[in-house]
């Protein structure tokens, strides 16, 4: 057990008699003469072998022999922060998510407890995020694994464990994202220029769209997350990021009414060439122009690109262009120009959404 949790030793002789109860242990504290021993915030002192044994009231010689022993171990310190890991990270639209929350040597009766994050925007820094229960879970689950239907979008969550009466609650995990491509209809993240790959010395404009107050957040390649509130009037406001923003960021909108936006990964290189990809999805039957750049942009020609590591197009004006996306366009793209090749860049298709009262013929 962890320091505060609470327990109760129990001494239990079947039968009609009265017993007077005798306990021995070799912890610090000894159990009263009773047959429950309840100790509401145990401690390490506590821990130790308990054994008990009873004694007839009517006959005092009349004694039972002494109990097995019950071992009580009892760590100093509080459990262990709950970890909690999402699945996947990157969520399609329509699709499901899997919540896992685990605490660390784990014993039994737990439960757990699932919150997602709602920004605080008045706090700032000191505490950029609220936790909700999520709402369509009325109480503790018992399996440490939760999963959220399709649907979902850009969010936060977090987990903890309890276990007990009263209960016993570990500290909140570690806030953990999910992020989705997909646009919200509150709020909305776009970036200009419009592409993937950026040189490290490149301003990048990212525009926070919606109807409340926003700030734009920034999760980085080491797991750092930062926030910022950008300049802006009207339902809008801009950051302007420059050779300061590290090499590989997700970036995300957060508003005053607890709505996150569509998330974009985006990268700053420190390469010769780079590839010029769109940064949200494609959706099928539309166009795109994938490029290729230099960090000093002079003319390109005698392009080769590369989709999933298989060249695709030799190109003598630096562009591939693809008329009408299908699902098959999905994936890595790369670019490479006089022996320099460019990291590369997943580029995602989605199908194309049905307006209302549309109908297909097949």
């Amino acid at each position: 057990m962890y320091k505060g949790e609470s327990v109760t030793i129990r001494c239990e002789i079947h039968g009609d008699v009265e017993w007077e109860y005798e306990w021995t242990t070799t912890s610090s504290y000894k159990p009263p003469k009773q047959n429950e021993y309840r100790i509401h915030s145990v401690h390490s002192y506590h821990s130790g072998n308990y054994r008990c044994k009873g004694r007839m009231r009517s006959a005092t010689l009349n004694t039972t022999e002494w109990s097995a022993q019950v071992t009580l171990t009892v760590s100093g310190k509080e459990a262990p922060l709950p970890v909690l890991a999402v699945s996947p990270s990157w969520v399609s639209p329509g699709a499901s998510v899997t919540l896992s929350c685990q605490v660390k040597h784990l014993s039994a009766g737990w439960s757990f407890y699932w919150y997602r994050a709602v920004p605080d925007m008045i706090s700032h820094a000191q505490r950029p995020y609220n936790v909700k229960p999520l709402p369509h879970i009325s109480s503790a689950t018992a399996q440490g694994s939760h999963v959220i239907p399709g649907g979902t979008h850009t969010a936060g969550y977090v987990c903890r464990a309890g276990r007990g009466d009263p209960v016993y609650f570990t500290d909140y995990s570690e806030l953990t994202f999910v992020w989705s491509s997909d646009f919200h209809s509150a709020a909305s993240l776009t970036v200009a220029p419009n592409s993937v790959q950026h040189h490290i010395s490149d301003t990048v404009s990212l525009n926070c769209e919606g109807n409340s107050e926003r700030r734009l957040s920034r999760f980085n390649h080491i797991g750092y997350l930062s926030h910022y509130y950008c300049t802006g009037t009207g339902t809008g406001s801009t950051c302007n990021m420059n050779s300061q923003w590290p090499q590989n960021s997700v970036y995300w909108c957060e508003s005053g009414s607890g709505d996150f936006s569509n998330a974009v990964n985006i990268t700053a290189q420190d390469t010769d060439v780079i590839l010029v990809s769109p940064v949200l999805p494609v959706t099928v039957g539309a166009s795109v122009g994938l490029s290729c750049r230099l960090r000093v942009r002079n003319n390109l020609s005698g392009v080769f690109f590369y989709h999933n590591d298989k060249l695709v197009q030799n190109d003598s004006s630096g562009q591939l262009d693809i008329s009408a996306v299908s699902q098959s366009d999905e994936g890595f793209y790369k670019c490479e120009h006089s022996g320099k090749v460019s990291p590369q860049s997943w580029m995602s298709v989605k199908a194309h959404r049905r307006a209302k009262g549309e109908t297909f013929f097949f």
